[in-house]
């Protein structure tokens, strides 16, 4: 069997992998990232919408190569069709670019070759090992070998459906109602807006989440749907999401020209994300927006304080639990409270009738909102609706 040695093992060469692998390879750790697939960004299963200002906070450059559109604002609709129309100067984060993803992906992987970094694609982690009751790195099968990869750390970086970290003993299992069932079709022929993202909401649309329409120049648009898994006993996503469709007089010359699916998890991240020889980032780690779905930033957050703290770590020659605690620290401080808040409101606004949503949008489409972000709706959602952050006001 053939075999590898390295400091640093990570599993996944998604964005939180690739950062991870980059940070991890810049301070000097041999570092080897694992893909499964046979291309990094493809399949895509990702609504491709990413705000612009924490790119820098993370050390990447906006570039035109994997920019699909520059949004100039974004629609709120209710299930009336009541709508709240903000331009970028109220939108603020939660407005951004379009992206291919499959082209930025592939940028954060050459960023992290470039770096050092080896990546092996067509490989797949099988299992974990364990040698004294300590983690020493995975298995693998590698275009059809099997291999074995020994490093003094993993990097879980495998995404929803992560199996390292559970390999490794860490639970990483989710209630029904922190995972989100969501499908897309990328779409033509679309009588859209070109410059605005939408998003529609409320419980006959989109039972528990919400409706996406993010365009993506030509008539071309991502537009899916996300629904709570407790709310899926009666349909699948994908009749609410072809019902919006049918009844959209802007969709009637519309044709699909890919579908993609998946599950995303909507909980306030893990109760801790890292173990002796262990750090878990991105969507493994369950650190993601519960209000939003929005994980690339997180990943990217995620995996450049993970390569971080293995860099330190390594300084040190000890990559215990208690050594890795850092970023423990690091993710908490930059991302708890807004995660843990956003779970709240996902949680409240999931049991809101459709005639309470409309009367929130007229709500907030009618005050003066500075930036309109999830914090700053909320306050004004406090005001006249207060058992919606029943529980949460502190974070308010």
């Amino acid at each position: 069997m053939k075999a590898y040695e390295c400091d640093v093992v990570v599993v996944g060469g998604g964005p939180g992998g690739s950062m991870a692998a980059r940070y991890c390879a810049e301070g000097g750790l041999k570092t080897i990232m694992l893909e499964k697939k046979a291309e990094i960004g493809a399949p895509l299963r990702c609504a491709e919408g990413v705000s612009k200002k924490w790119l820098q906070e993370v050390g990447i450059e906006p570039d035109p190569a994997w920019i699909c559109a520059d949004m100039v604002g974004a629609v709120i609709r209710s299930p009336s069709g009541h709508t709240f129309k903000l331009d970028e100067s109220k939108a603020g984060s939660e407005v951004g670019y379009v992206l291919e993803r499959h082209l930025f992906d592939k940028a954060l992987a050459r960023r992290a070759a470039e770096a050092g970094a080896q990546i092996l694609m067509r490989t797949s982690a099988t299992g974990v090992i364990i040698e004294d009751g300590r983690l020493a790195g995975v298995k693998a099968k590698s275009m059809g070998e099997e291999i074995e990869i020994r490093a003094k750390a993993v990097v879980a970086a495998d995404g929803f459906e992560s199996q390292v970290a559970r390999w490794a003993g860490v639970d990483t299992s989710l209630k029904l109602n922190d995972i989100c069932s969501c499908i897309q079709y990328r779409m033509v022929n679309l009588d859209i807006d070109p410059e605005y993202c939408e998003f529609v909401i409320g419980g006959s649309i989109a039972p528990g989440g919400y409706l996406w329409i993010f365009p993506k120049g030509e008539g071309i648009a991502n537009v899916g749907i996300g629904v709570m898994g407790t709310r899926c006993k009666n349909a699948d996503p994908k009749v609410y999401l072809d019902k919006f469709i049918a009844s959209d007089p802007r969709f009637k010359r519309a044709q699909s020209l890919e579908v993609v699916g998946g599950m995303v998890s909507t909980c306030p991240g893990l109760d801790c994300a890292v173990a002796d020889n262990l750090v878990i980032v991105g969507d493994a780690a369950r650190i993601i927006d519960p209000v939003t779905g929005g994980g690339i930033c997180h990943a990217c957050r995620t995996g450049m304080y993970a390569g971080k703290v293995l860099v330190e770590a390594s300084k040190k020659g000890d990559f215990s639990k208690s050594a890795l605690m850092p970023y423990e620290k690091m993710w908490r401080d930059r991302m708890e409270d807004k995660l843990y808040r956003n779970w709240m409101a996902k949680e409240r606004l999931a049991e809101l009738d459709d005639e309470t949503i409309d009367e929130l949008v007229k709500l907030v489409s009618g005050s003066d909102i500075g930036e309109v972000n999830v914090y700053n709706l909320l306050k004004v959602i406090k005001e006249k609706f207060p058992k919606v952050v029943e529980g949460f006001e502190h974070l308010i």
